[in-house]
Formats: C-alpha cells, structure tokens, sequence
C-alpha cells in the first residue's frame, strides 16, 4: 500500500527545502564578498592620494565620457590599465607629468573632433588622478574589460 502526503509532511518539506537553499545562498554570498575584498581590491594599497584622485573622478564626472574598468560610457577611451597603455605604470612622476600634459592639451581645438573639458586642476589634484589610475591598473580585473594593454 501507498502511503499518502499529508499537508504537514509537504509542508516540512517545502519549510526544510527553503532553509537549506537559503543557507546554501548566504553561504556563497559571503565567499564571494570575501573572495573580492581580499583577492581583488588592493585595498591595502589605498593612500590619501588614491582617495583624493577618486573624488576628482568623481566631482568631475570623468564616468560621463571614459569607462573605468569597463564600466562607464564609451565616448572616450577605457582608463583602468590606462598607465600600462602609456608605459608609465611604474613611475607615479612620470604617470603624474603624462596625465597632465595630456589632459592640459585638451581640448584640441579640433573641429569635429571628440573634445576632452579643461577642467583645470591643482597640482594635488593631478597627482591624486594619476594616483587613483596607476592603483586601477593594480586591480585583478581577471582579464576585463577586453583591452589591449600594448
């Protein structure tokens, strides 16, 4: 003879099942928080000058035109391995005097052409940018976005 579900057995069914995947849920969460905060960020190499060069990433609104580790628009070029491209990712001196020669170039005055804003930094501020970019070019970006660092 067959035996018969009752209401209670589906429901301590339906009430255990939910439990384990919940769990199971919680439990991969956290070992992918953990898995970021200590395999990818650097965060242990932050500095003043890593901070301050976000914030003019941020007041700025540099996400508006260039992507940052491919997040971001796509107006102007990806930025987060942009010290690599340059050849200056191990000299913040020389990364601080290319990025500003760069961006004190801009805009070209080029009709028709995409134009970068003068947006006419302090020194400090300079320094912080290329600060905050040589630290991008750090992270373990695990091969993204796709862009040719040579």
């Amino acid at each position: 003879m067959r035996e018969v579900m009752t209401k209670s057995m589906a429901r301590n069914i339906f009430y255990g099942g939910s439990l384990f995947f919940i769990l199971i849920f919680v439990g991969l969460t956290m070992h992918s928080h953990r898995y970021i905060v200590t395999t990818s960020t650097n965060a242990e190499t932050l500095t003043e000058s890593v901070v301050l060069g976000k914030h003019v990433w941020e007041k700025h609104a540099c996400i508006n035109c260039h992507s940052l580790l491919g997040e971001g628009a796509y107006f102007a070029p990806e930025v987060g391995n942009v010290m690599i491209r340059w050849g200056v990712d191990d000299d913040p001196d020389a990364a601080y005097e290319t990025l500003r020669g760069w961006m004190e170039a801009m805009p070209t005055g080029i009709e028709g052409r995409r134009q970068m804003p003068a947006f006419e930094l302090t020194d400090e501020e300079y320094r912080g940018l290329a600060d905050f970019l040589l630290w991008t070019g750090t992270i373990d970006t695990q091969g993204w976005p796709p862009n040719d660092a040579g």
